[in-house]
């Protein structure tokens, strides 16, 4: 049995309705009296660990600082693992978001032990660490100081603008260990966009991170994801978004096509028949797996690679990090940022990406990951 410690809300902020119990003890409860949370509960927990082993990556450990995510994206991996909290995937995942408030001080004690060797770590695989209300806890900060200060290079795939706050400790860290980033951007049309992600900054916004970050020196990439059939794979968008992605300097510039494993499939199922009537039969008839068909697949990364291509030569190419692994038997142009590659089905251990007993924990285990 797990215990909330007490209540804290803003002044006239209504009680907000929190189960009454949760696989994990909630010191506190709060909530904000701003437009921005309205609507929002925040779980917060003192984490046990801050760094979660990861199999089958490109990155052998990830750090989590936030359960829930406010950008509310209709195709969101992580959506499941909130079932494991006795949440709704659905309504619950992007109004209820755990905090754990004293993850950087768990990292530091960690990074101190004899036995941390240094390995590459990936901040927020599983929910956003630069989501909305990382602008109230300022999680991220000392994450990346306890980072750089013990010589371990790290990655952050964000769809927050508000990682550019950062820009000066991500320096700092830079001129210690490889660090990188790279920016979630799967499309430039602003209906789609407000329609499939309505909590995450503009596309444009993204992109001009991209290039602010690039600018002060951390390496970051575009990931054109999730691509999704008849919504935003028309060629001409696509075209028009690796053209911008190069204009900003990404490092790298990867197509991911919507990836729709079952439980993923069950939280995105109802928006679509919901929002997108038209498009269910489609969807049935190209996912008869957790994958797209593979002539689809085949078609729209081919695009993109011509695509990038092009742009490269237009806009010129940047330099790649020696650190990042190239695809193998790839033709060259396939750049991979330790935070985008995504494992061979083979390679994804039993029991992942969410399995039930590793979900219970503080600490959030996630194999399978595209990185949407």
């Amino acid at each position: 049995m797990t215990f909330m410690a007490d209540l804290q809300r803003a002044p006239g902020a209504p009680t907000p309705a929190v189960p009454a119990a949760l696989p994990l003890r909630v010191e506190r409860v709060r909530t904000f009296d701003t437009p921005e949370f309205a609507g929002m509960t925040f779980l917060e927990v003192e984490a046990k660990s801050a760094l979660n082993r990861v199999t089958g990556m490109p990155f052998p450990w990830s750090i989590n600082p936030y359960r829930g995510c406010s950008h509310a994206c209709s195709y969101c991996f992580a959506r499941p693992t909130h079932a494991y909290l006795n949440l709704s995937p659905l309504g619950d995942f992007e109004r209820m978001v755990v905090v754990k408030t004293n993850v950087a001080e768990v990292l530091g004690r960690e990074l101190a032990k004899r036995s941390w060797k240094g390995e590459h770590v990936a901040l927020g695989t599983n929910t956003d660490p630069y989501q909305r209300c990382e602008g109230r806890y300022r999680l991220m900060p000392g994450l990346i100081r306890a980072l750089g200060e013990s010589a371990t290079p790290f990655s952050i795939p964000t769809k927050g603008t508000l990682i550019t706050r950062d820009l000066a400790p991500l320096q700092e860290a830079a001129r210690r260990v490889p660090v990188a980033a790279a920016l979630t951007i799967g499309m430039l049309d602003d209906g789609v966009w407000r329609d499939a992600e309505p909590g995450t900054p503009s596309p444009a916004a993204r992109l001009s991170a991209v290039a602010r970050l690039n600018a002060a020196g951390i390496p970051t990439g575009v990931m054109l994801a999730p691509i999704m059939p008849e919504l935003n794979d028309d060629r001409a968008q696509l075209a028009a978004l690796v053209d911008a992605a190069a204009r900003a300097g990404a490092v790298h510039i990867t197509p991911i096509v919507l990836h729709l494993r079952p439980k993923v499939r069950e939280a995105f199922w109802p928006w679509l028949t919901e929002r997108h009537p038209e498009l269910v039969d489609r969807y049935r008839a190209l996912y008869r797996g957790s994958l797209a068909a593979k002539s689809y697949r085949d078609e729209v990364e081919s695009f993109v690679r011509a695509e990038r291509a092009k742009a490269w030569q237009r806009h010129g190419r940047p330099a790649v990090p020696p650190e990042w692994r190239g695809r193998p038997g790839g033709s060259g142009d396939e750049r991979r940022s330790p935070v985008t590659a995504d494992p061979r089905r083979s390679e994804i251990p039993t029991g992942h990406p969410v399995d039930a007993t590793a979900a219970r924990t503080d600490g959030d285990t996630l194999g399978q990951l595209s990185l949407l």
